[in-house]
């Protein structure tokens, strides 16, 4: 008898699922609100390039550290109280940019950001399945994917539309953003809770980043197709309000926004793809469209083209989301049940990595190539990553996939 029940096992039926992934979008939505703004927080406060991708990777470090450290407490302290958790860290983060007043309250509200997204990511996800009625987890699966990228997407197409065409373009998003997330706290208040303790509950523990044996030969692989993939969605979620911007003279912040929305669509879309191309497939050929994607996005800043660049987004996104899903289901279906969740955290602290390491180096670059050569540098480094990962990958697919 294990020390505790999903909701699924005890039959949850009705439409509690989709009120979950509404949940998880909201909360998602505020991680990439503020990517549309930096070019005005920039002009507000005066900072350079490289501290705005500082600021951005600030988020990766607190996705990270809630990865590693609480991961697994919904396991323990169930899914509604952590959910609960996750959206007043959200809220936090969204006061903090309402209060703004230079870098030391931006930072903080970067950090919160990660930290509600850490325990985001899992929670909200088991918390879709579980509550899914039987026969309906495809559903519930599609529900938890758009409800995460869907989320991603709208938080710089809302914000970059209400700055471009609303009043208080630096606040107006934030106080939306709270106002959803009260309704989510309501909302979570009345889902029902799917993990029951049989016995007494067990301690809190950290799970730390653990790479079990039977997975090691294909999880540096996935891994570092997920690194490649992240890195992409960094490069647009960081820098590309200033590629836009300084390189191809566009400076409607709700294009901005639109740009960043149509990565997260295709990445989505490429998540979806995965049942019909097969998980053996999908993983050297998402390798191989994230490095036409990428080809294409660096092809575009040699052109100054937008609509150069919107395939590459839209193409790098698809290959994205297929590989990373892929990645994911191969990992965790190798893995042992007793270390699955550890082992699918490792991953996504790659795959966040993934997000920090390449867009600090971009704006290190930018100080002394400019912005233009640095993206070139950055696109040519993660084509190579991502190109070697799909030619291992097609040479060794995974046995069990």
């Amino acid at each position: 008898m294990t020390n505790q029940e999903t909701g699924r096992q005890q039959g949850t039926t009705g439409p509690g699922y989709l009120a979950a992934a509404g949940v998880f979008a909201v909360g998602m939505m505020g991680t990439t609100l503020p990517t549309p703004l930096y070019g005005l927080y920039r002009e507000q406060i005066g900072f350079s390039e490289l501290v705005v991708t500082v600021v951005f990777a600030v988020y990766a470090i607190g996705v990270i550290a809630a990865l590693l450290w609480a991961g697994g407490f919904s396991d323990v302290l169930g899914r509604r109280p952590v959910l609960l958790c996750a959206l007043g860290l959200a809220a936090l983060s969204a006061v903090c940019f309402l209060l703004e007043g230079g870098l030391p309250l931006l930072f903080t509200g970067r950090v919160l950001s990660g930290f509600s997204a850490g325990l985001l990511s899992g929670t909200g996800t088991a918390a879709v399945l579980e509550l899914a009625p039987t026969g309906r987890g495809e559903r519930a699966g599609f529900a938890a994917t758009a409800a995460n990228m869907g989320g991603l997407g709208l938080g710089p197409l809302i914000a970059g539309t209400l700055a471009q065409y609303a009043p208080w373009p630096l606040h107006l998003a934030f106080l939306t953003h709270l106002a959803l997330l009260a309704a989510a706290v309501a909302v979570t208040s009345l889902l029902p809770e799917t993990v029951h303790h049989s016995r007494d509950r067990p301690p809190l523990r950290p799970q730390g980043m653990v790479v079990p044996a039977e997975v090691r030969g294909v999880f540096a692989p996935c891994a570092l197709a997920a690194f490649a993939g992240f890195s992409l969605l960094g490069l647009f979620t960081a820098v590309a309000p200033a590629f836009l911007t300084q390189t191809l003279g566009v400076h409607n912040l709700a294009v901005s926004g639109a740009v960043v929305f149509c990565v997260f669509c295709a990445s989505a879309c490429g998540q979806l793809l995965m049942g019909r191309v097969g998980t053996r497939n999908a993983l050297p050929v998402g390798c191989l469209l994230l490095v036409a994607g990428l080809f294409t996005v660096g092809a575009s800043l040699l052109l100054t083209s937008l609509p150069v660049l919107l395939v590459g987004a839209v193409t790098g996104g698809i290959g994205q989301g297929l590989a990373f899903r892929a990645g994911l289901t191969v990992v965790s279906t190798l893995a042992p049940h007793t270390h699955r969740g550890a082992t699918i955290s490792a991953f996504f602290v790659v795959a966040y990595a993934g997000i920090s390491v390449p867009v600090i180096g971009i704006g290190a670059l930018a100080v002394t190539l400019g912005l233009r050569n640095a993206g070139l540098v950055f696109a040519g480094c993660v084509t190579l990553l991502a190109a070697t990962a799909g030619g291992y990958l097609w040479r060794h697919p995974p046995a069990r996939a």
